[in-house]
């Protein structure tokens, strides 16, 4: 039973994965013609597509990308709570435990972005990649104020460090 809960766990937390990394490459106005955004926006589409035809985008917001992440998380945290034998979720666990996962959701994802942007920024300085271009357009965003409070010692960027450092003392916090 274990196995089935980790296997329906990841492969949900994947596809929760690549709704929010759509909707954050909106929020960040990345390049969608990138092939890594291409792939991510036709994996998401199918459940996008039919959300936006009720729910127009708010300005520089896509609702239908927001709601598919609720919808998508809620789902998760349903099945999961089933597959536990705990029976059917009451809507009081769900109204907390949903935004929960979310929470957990995006802070994770930037704690990982930050990571491998700083690791790809080590290993190819200057060179263009896909993946470094997306993730330098994600995690910009959380950097700045960090990057206006922490000077680069002796040419490194130190920003990414206490970026993780605070993400993971929030995670610890949720």
């Amino acid at each position: 039973m274990r196995a089935i809960y980790f296997i329906v766990e990841s492969l949900i937390g994947v596809f929760q994965v690549l709704l929010l990394l759509r909707l954050l490459m909106q929020l960040a106005r990345a390049d969608f013609r990138n092939p890594i955004g291409r792939g991510i926006v036709q994996i998401t589409d199918p459940v996008i597509r039919p959300l936006r035809r009720v729910f127009p985008p708010a300005g520089k917001v896509d609702t239908a990308s927001i709601l598919a992440l609720v919808i998508v998380s809620a789902a998760k945290v349903w099945i999961l709570h089933l597959l536990l034998g705990a029976g059917f979720a009451q809507p009081v666990f769900m109204a907390r435990q949903v935004p929960l996962d979310l929470a957990r959701l995006v802070l994770k994802t930037y704690l990982f972005s930050i990571i491998l942007n700083a690791i790809l920024s080590f290993v190819a300085p200057g060179n263009y990649s896909p993946a470094q271009s997306i993730l330098a357009s994600i995690c910009d965003p959380v950097l700045k104020p960090f990057r206006r409070i922490i000077p680069a010692v002796a040419g490194l960027d130190l920003s990414p460090l206490w970026a993780c450092i605070v993400i993971q003392a929030l995670l610890l916090v949720i």
